[in-house]
């Protein structure tokens, strides 16, 4: 049976499926700042593509198989960073009950768990007058805009994923060490 890819562009497609929890869990739970996520998705791309070649130990071949590691370490990276951002809005999104400490203001009044609790925090903030101009007037309006949002985002993480994986095995194929010749008269030369 032939390979698509090396056993190493394997190894590096679950390293890279870690280092996607680990910036998810980072930047989504722990410290919540999503615009990092977007921001590490590139270079997380790039680092995995590299490896997945670097791992199989690729100093010479065809360049299909230098870039279908890096495609398919790239993919699972990319792939595992969407799908956590997206799980990870849906618990907060479906999970809101409109709490607020007392010092806020106390709890916000009369929304329903969910996306009712959502868009009054979005009102509460303001965004009421920016909301009525894209006419969302409404929890199911604003419900399908704010997954649209969610899921255009999450569709820019793993494009950037997958596309540093692929110009991370480029700059592999570009840099990789070359297979070493034996010197002339060294007992590797025949």
């Amino acid at each position: 049976m032939r390979r698509f890819v090396d056993r190493g562009a394997i190894y590096a497609g679950w390293v890279g499926v870690g280092m996607a929890v680990t910036i998810a869990v980072s930047f989504l739970l722990v410290i919540p700042i999503e615009p990092v996520v977007w921001l590490l998705a590139l270079p997380a791309g790039l680092l995995i593509g590299y490896y997945a070649n670097a791992r199989s130990n690729r100093q010479a071949g065809p360049w299909r198989r230098i870039i279908a590691n890096g495609a398919f370490a790239g993919f699972l990276t990319a792939a595992t960073l969407a799908i956590l951002f997206l799980v990870t809005k849906s618990v907060f999104f479906s999970a809101d009950n409109g709490y607020r400490s007392a010092a806020d203001g106390g709890p916000i009044a009369g929304c329903e768990t969910g996306a009712g609790c959502v868009y009054a925090r979005y009102l509460e903030a303001g965004k009421g007058p920016e909301l009525e101009a894209a006419g969302i007037t409404n929890v199911d309006e604003f419900t399908a805009f704010y997954w649209r949002e969610q899921l255009g985002t999450a569709g820019t993480v793993f494009v950037l994923a997958f596309l540093g994986g692929l110009g991370g095995a480029m700059i592999y194929g570009i840099a990789r060490p070359k297979a070493v010749q034996p010197a002339p008269g060294s007992p590797g030369e025949r």
